[in-house]
C-alpha cells in the first residue's frame, strides 16, 4: 500500500478483511506512540523462531499481522499499535500494542486453521487424491510451461483471483509471469522421491506429507527478489516478496476468494472451499 501524501497523509481508509466493510476513518499517526516506538525498532531487529527457524525482525509478516489486526497503517505507526492492541483485548491478551512472539503465536494458529491441509493433516497425512478429478491450468496460467493440475474448484478460484488482480493492480503489468502457478497438485510418490533425492524434508521448507497433494494448494510467482527463484525460502526472498504490491494485494484480498496463505511462503495459498476427499 502506498502512503498518502499532502494534507491528509496518515489518513487511511481501512478495509476490514472479515467482512469488506469499511471501518471508520484511521489517523495512522495517532494512538500508541511507546508501542509504536517498540514495534518499529524491533520489525527488523527481533530475535525469534515464530516457526521453529531462528529469524531478524517480523517485517516478514508485517502484512498478514496488519490484515488480521484490520488496519492499513504502517507497521511502526500509532494507529497500527492502537489496532493489534484491540484485537490482542479481543483475543484474551494483554493489549499493549506491541507485536511480540505470544501474539503471533495466537495470530498464526488462526492462519494455520484457515488452511484446508492442516485441518485434513490433523489426524494424519491426507490419503492419495484420486487424480481423475484434476484440472489442468491453462498454459498461459502455468510458469515456465509447467503442466498444472488442481480440484476443479481451487482453479476456478485461482482464475477469479487473477481476473481481479489484474484489473485491480497489475492493468499496466508487462511481466505476464506474475501470478502464474509454478506448482499444483503433487503426487505422494513425487514429493517422496524429491525428498530422497534432495534429503531436505526437514517439514517447513520440505515435507513428506504436503499440502500440495490435496490438490487445494497452489504455488504462484510473485516477482522473487533478483538471483532468487520464486520459491527461495531465503529471508532475503521472502522479505521482498512480503514487500512487493503483488504478496500486499493477495493478503488483503485473496480471500474474497477463499484463498487462504502459508505463512512462512508468500507464494503458498490453499483453496478453503472444499476438501480434497
Amino acid at each position: 500500500m502506498k502512503p498518502l501524501t499532502g494534507a491528509i497523509a496518515g489518513l487511511l481508509f481501512v478495509l476490514c478483511a472479515s467482512t469488506g466493510a469499511k471501518s471508520a476513518v484511521v489517523f495512522c499517526d495517532a494512538g500508541a506512540r511507546d508501542a509504536a516506538a517498540t514495534n518499529a525498532r524491533s520489525l527488523d531487529s527481533m530475535a525469534w523462531s515464530p516457526l521453529g527457524r531462528v529469524e531478524t525482525g517480523w517485517e516478514i509478516y508485517a502484512p498478514l499481522v496488519a490484515q488480521e489486526v484490520a488496519t492499513g497503517c504502517p507497521a511502526g505507526s500509532p494507529g497500527f499499535a492502537s489496532a493489534l492492541a484491540g484485537w490482542q483485548a479481543k483475543h484474551n491478551l494483554a493489549g499493549t500494542g506491541v507485536l511480540d512472539p505470544a501474539t503471533f503465536a495466537v495470530m498464526k494458529q488462526l492462519w494455520q486453521a484457515s488452511r484446508p491441509f492442516v485441518a485434513l493433516a490433523h489426524t494424519g497425512c491426507p490419503n492419495p487424491l484420486d487424480e481423475s478429478k484434476l484440472a489442468l491450468a491453462r498454459p498461459d496460467e502455468s510458469y515456465g510451461g509447467k503442466v498444472i493440475a488442481l480440484l476443479p474448484g481451487a482453479l476456478a478460484a485461482y482464475r477469479k483471483m487473477v481476473a481481479a488482480a489484474r484489473a485491480e493492480l497489475l492493468a499496466a503489468e508487462t511481466d505476464r509471469r506474475l501470478l502464474t502457478i509454478f506448482s499444483g497438485y503433487r503426487s505422494p510418490s513425487y514429493d517422496a522421491a524429491r525428498c530422497a533425492r534432495e534429503k531436505n524434508c526437514q517439514g517447513l521448507v520440505r515435507a513428506t506429507c504436503s499440502a500440495h497433494r490435496t490438490g487445494l494448494a497452489m504455488d504462484m510467482d510473485l516477482g522473487p527478489a533478483p538471483g532468487f527463484g520464486p520459491d527461495s525460502s531465503a529471508d532475503t526472498n521472502r522479505l521482498y516478496l512480503a514487500r512487493s504490491q503483488v504478496y500486499r494485494w493477495l493478503v488483503y484480498n485473496a480471500w474474497r476468494f477463499g484463498l487462504a496463505n502459508y505463512v512462512f511462503e508468500p507464494w503458498h495459498w490453499e483453496w478453503t472451499g472444499e476438501p480434497s476427499h
